[in-house]
């Protein structure tokens, strides 16, 4: 019969071995794609742009000031928030009108996270108001978001 250690050792080791067989998870490789100032616009247009952005495999900075439909780019897991960046939130409306279509501000939902996803859903989607924070304000409620360097 094997000794304790002996048997947490060889689990320790089968561990590893299992973790070093799974695939890493890319990381953004080449020139980054930096977008600057930002000021969103169609919705639809805008998760069509997002999901190019993830198959690029290319850094995404979003930089200056990210508005409206801008604001799902951040999540992006290739994707960092300047530091000095400006994010603004409010209801998508069809333009020109104060009309809310319905279901957007649900297809925006789905790129948001914590504090960011429950401000949204509390607050900022039925604002015609812009509600800007700063890119610090924004991973105190979103820690998983990187700022770029």
């Amino acid at each position: 019969m094997r000794s304790i250690p002996t048997r947490l050792l060889r689990g320790a080791t089968l561990a590893l071995a299992l973790l070093a067989a799974l695939p890493a998870q890319a990381q953004p490789r080449g020139k980054p794609i930096v977008i600057l100032n930002n000021r969103g616009g169609n919705v639809m247009e805008a998760i069509q742009y997002r999901n190019q952005l993830a198959r690029s495999g290319r850094p995404v900075e979003v930089r200056g000031y990210c508005r409206s439909a801008c604001t799902i780019y951040i999540t992006l897991p290739n994707a960092c928030l300047g530091p000095k960046a400006t994010v603004g939130f409010h209801a998508p409306r069809i333009p020109g009108t104060k009309i809310i279509p319905p279901m957007v501000d649900q297809l925006m939902a789905q790129y948001y996270r914590g504090g960011i996803l429950r401000k949204w859903n509390s607050e900022w989607k039925y604002s015609l108001d812009m509600h800007k924070i700063s890119a610090r304000q924004y991973v105190k409620l979103d820690p998983q978001t990187r700022i770029c360097r």
